[in-house]
């Protein structure tokens, strides 16, 4: 870019630069307490810093136009914008009063104001507020080159946001960010640097390491591959860095699939944690492309459901058995269960037969009524002298004969004799009877024990068979596969794409160059090794089994060549591989998805998360409050319908968002709470409360406040009626606590009468307003207080109800309370009581708390306690839910 201006008479550390591209002037915040405004060339790099013009400010001073700049007063903390001249234009009063930074606005007429804990985006001319979001100890924000995103730079975090200030995702990172820089090609990849590193961040919340740093640098610009920086020396650095996998998941997320396959053949892509994130956003299918390792491959094809990738890989792992390495026999258990799942019950048969699960395979072939090979399996089990699997198989075939020969063989020749009784088969009954009395037993009475009532006849009995097979078809009925995007694109390459394919995997297998980047992926999901497969012989048939029988069968046909018996069992038809759509998620798992509310989570049945997301939301840690409403969440997201007779009943998921049509994957639960639910709630609390039944007032406001949480608002005036009334809430428990303590201390005339002033302070009603009043002024007078027996008299008769007539009893009492407080003039006690000056009340001392003294609050209901009331990091005695002190982003009400 050429040489660098000379800036001499800047001044010196300078920790702020804003630049005007049209005028080429620089406005820096010098000192910490002081701007200068310089103009220069880029022209004549020889040529010195004109007009320096300098000026007190709070804080960084930014441009709000081309001609026009604006700093924040530090005296009158006011938004003070000036022309180039350095004159004032005009005054602008923040909106807040705690503003103690600006920063840039991302167009013209627009800044952010700094304050506190949060940045509000304002219009200048406007004087409008566009926008506020909530970011600790903001550092600075980078805009992108468009303009339609903010990254605001906090101390140990980013957020980023649109540019009206919506939060899209906020991450956080254990060491001090320095700085950052979106790339100038998009606004959708932001770079920023820490002490060591050099990170990403999408705005979908993906985040990752780039490189590693010998020395702290700060990013100015990202260029491509290319990062221009500044050092701690303030020199010009340009490095390279591979943000190869940060481009992928931004191509992923953006659904650009012919950029993710050409990454995919030509980049460097490789690590168990991409896998895992590839798995993660339902795309298997991705990882398929550049996964060589047979055993992951597997898990990814049974993740994507693609049965024939999976045999590939199953049958690789099986000839790696074979060649002498360790192998693992549950693969083609797993084969099994998901080609079950899916209907294939061919590739199911050759899965047990690959695992030997005999009784299983008898199973399969009885609910799929292949009697033949049934009958085989049959006869394996006799050669197997499998007593029990030839018993099985022979109730799946409904043969009587043999059962009773199985019995007999075994050695139950009462159960063989009763059998071949039932089944009238004679011979075998008097064989069975004379081996019985041969051994000195009887057969007398046996049958009649099984026979209904003790009766010698089979009246009323019938005969149980196996069900006649009508459907012996191939595999159960499928829906054709329609091809994903990927699957397209690749097919589209031709075979020129699969010759591509192979040395990008040979490419992966080396790993990612930089240490940094690779450590990243390598420490999260698939730790495991991959684990070898041992499948013994690997014959492909059931040869062990059969082996070495000897003459016991009198067969020896059958000892010689064993696999003539199996050899119908072996057969798979070229349809097995055929591939089933892929599973869509259950509508719980697109709940959780969907949604940061608690009660959406509760919802799915996601008890863990929603716990989590209240203790993160509002430091929630008494969740046995929230028992009842938590099972009706659950409950109430679902119905259940009766099936056909036989079957379990359906269940049905309520949404919430499908008035017009099915919302898919984008669905969200029917919430049983409802605002409307919450106002009778509060209207019962308030009735209870004008009737002085103060401790049903205070569990119906209790209820109320330990269900807000789970309320799921769809508008915002909704969501601004539910923030109410936990304010509400608050002040009525507050109320009827201190009217407990009133109680307690009724001895005590100088704590009753602060007590009864701290009552008039809750915001209530006016009705309600009116009876705290009339109480309050009863006990001062009656202490002789009257000082502030006068305010209570002065309050009550300003209440536009006192105007009544149903009140006129009440108003000749205050006036007569009045004059007399007046004439009196003095208060009989010292209290700890000051109606002129500001202050909030500590809800467990009851204590004033003033604005010039330390206070920490409840992060749900907002309660106020002093520090040393032994109340922080303990539960909030007002809600009995959270706990105070801990910083939070607050109450969520919208999904």
């Amino acid at each position: 870019v050429g040489q660098q201006a000379q800036t001499d008479g800047i001044g010196s550390a300078p920790r702020f630069l804003a630049y005007n591209q049209h005028n080429q002037k620089d406005c820096s915040e010098v000192d910490g307490g002081s701007y200068e405004l310089i103009t220069f060339s880029l022209t004549y790099s020889s040529s010195s810093v004109m007009d320096g013009k300098r000026g007190a400010c709070m804080g960084p001073a930014v441009f709000v136009a081309s001609n026009r700049f604006a700093v924040l007063d530090k005296t009158q903390r006011q938004i003070v914008i000036k022309n180039l001249n350095n004159e004032t234009a005009k005054r602008v009063q923040p909106p807040v009063p705690n503003v103690d930074g600006l920063l840039e606005g991302g167009a013209s007429g627009r800044i952010l104001l700094r304050a506190e804990d949060r940045a509000i985006l304002f219009e200048v001319q406007s004087r409008r507020v566009l926008g506020e979001i909530t970011a600790p100890k903001i550092k600075s924000v980078v805009w992108a080159p468009d303009g339609s995103k903010v990254a605001i730079i906090c101390k140990y975090g980013v957020v980023i946001a649109d540019r009206q200030l919506e939060q899209l995702c906020s991450i956080s990172d254990n060491v001090r960010i320095k700085s950052g820089a979106w790339d100038v090609s998009s606004s959708e990849l932001f770079v920023y640097t820490t002490l060591h590193h050099v990170k990403y961040c999408l705005p979908s919340g993906d985040t990752g390491t780039i490189r590693t740093l010998d020395q702290p640098l700060y990013a100015t610009r990202l260029v491509k591959d290319q990062l221009f920086c500044l050092d701690r020396e303030a020199r010009a650095r340009v490095i390279s860095i591979d943000a190869t996998e940060a481009r992928f998941k931004l191509a992923l997320a953006n659904k650009r699939y012919g950029q993710v396959m050409q990454m995919v053949r030509h980049s460097r892509l490789c690590g168990r944690a991409i896998v895992a994130y590839l798995q993660s956003k339902g795309f298997p299918e991705v990882a398929l492309h550049f996964v060589q390792e047979p055993k992951t491959r597997f898990r990814l094809a049974l993740a994507c459901g693609n049965i024939e990738a999976a045999m590939e890989s199953a049958f690789a792992l099986e000839q790696a058995a074979e060649e002498g390495k360790d192998a693992d026999r549950s693969v083609w258990g797993e084969l099994g269960s998901e080609a079950l799942r899916q209907g294939n019950h061919q590739v199911v048969e050759m899965s047990y037969q690959r695992t030997k699960d005999f009784d299983r395979l008898s199973f399969l072939y009885s609910i799929t009524g292949d009697t033949e090979k049934l009958r085989k399996m049959l006869k394996i089990s006799n050669m197997r002298q499998d007593i029990m699997g030839r018993y099985h198989n022979a109730l799946l075939l409904g043969d009587a004969t043999e059962r009773v020969a199985v019995l007999e063989e075994s050695g139950n020749l009462p159960l063989a004799y009763i059998s071949a009784t039932m089944h009238g088969l004679t011979e075998a009954a008097e064989r069975v009877k004379i081996a019985i009395e041969t051994q000195g037993g009887t057969v007398d009475g046996l049958v009649e024990k099984v026979l209904p009532g003790g009766t010698k006849t089979r009246k009323g009995g019938c005969l149980l068979q196996p069900p006649t097979p009508i459907h012996r078809q191939g595999n159960w009925p499928t829906l054709d596969v329609k091809k994903t995007t990927l699957e397209d694109l690749e097919a589209a390459a031709g075979d020129q794409g699969a010759e591509e394919y192979k040395p990008s995997l040979a490419t992966a297998s080396e790993g990612i160059a930089d240490a940094g980047a690779a450590a990243d992926w390598e420490d999260e999901a698939f730790d495991e090794e991959p684990d070898d497969m041992d499948f013994g012989d690997g014959d492909g048939d059931w040869g062990d089994d059969l082996d070495d029988l000897g003459d016991d069968f009198g067969d020896t046909a059958a000892v010689k060549k064993p696999v003539d018996e199996m050899a119908g069992l072996q057969d798979v038809s070229d349809d097995a591989t055929f591939q089933m759509p892929n599973a869509a998620r259950p509508p719980a798992g697109c709940w959780v998805l969907n949604s940061s509310h608690a009660a959406d989570h509760l919802a799915a049945g996601a008890v863990s998360s929603a716990l989590q997301l209240l203790n993160r939301q509002i430091a929630a840690c008494n969740f046995p409050v929230l028992k009842a409403s938590m099972v009706g969440c659950y409950a109430g997201a679902t119905v259940s319908l009766p099936g056909v007779a036989g079957s379990g009943s359906m269940s049905i998921p309520l949404l919430r968002n499908d008035a017009m049509s099915h919302p898919g994957s984008s669905s969200l639960p029917r919430i049983s709470l409802k605002v409307k639910t919450l106002v009778m709630g509060i209207k019962s609390g308030y009735r209870f409360f004008q009737g002085g039944k103060f401790n049903d007032a205070k569990n119906s406001f209790l209820d109320v406040l330990t269900k807000i949480p789970l309320v799921v608002t769809e508008t915002k005036s909704e969501a601004a009626e539910l923030k109410e009334m936990v304010g509400i809430c608050r002040e009525y428990i507050t109320a009827i606590r201190i009217k407990g303590a009133m109680a307690e201390h009724a001895g005590d005339p100088a704590r009753s009468t602060e007590l009864s002033a701290y009552f008039t302070h809750c915001q209530l009603l006016p009705s309600h307003m009116l009876l705290a009043l009339r109480s309050a002024m009863g006990t001062a007078f009656k202490h002789k207080n009257y000082i502030v027996a006068a305010s209570f008299a002065r309050r009550l008769l300003e209440l536009p109800d006192m105007s009544s007539e149903r009140n006129a009893d009440l108003r000749n009492k205050a006036t007569k309370v009045l004059q007399k407080s007046e004439q009196m003039a003095r208060n009989e006690h010292e209290l700890n009581y000051n109606e002129n000056t500001t202050f909030v009340l500590d809800c467990k001392d009851f204590v004033p708390i003033y604005s010039n003294e330390p206070v920490v609050k409840s992060p749900y209901c907002g309660s106020s306690y002093k520090p040393d009331s032994g109340v922080k990091d303990k539960t909030c005695p007002t809600c009995n839910l959270v706990k105070v002190g801990v910083e939070t982003i607050g109450l969520v009400t919208g999904n």
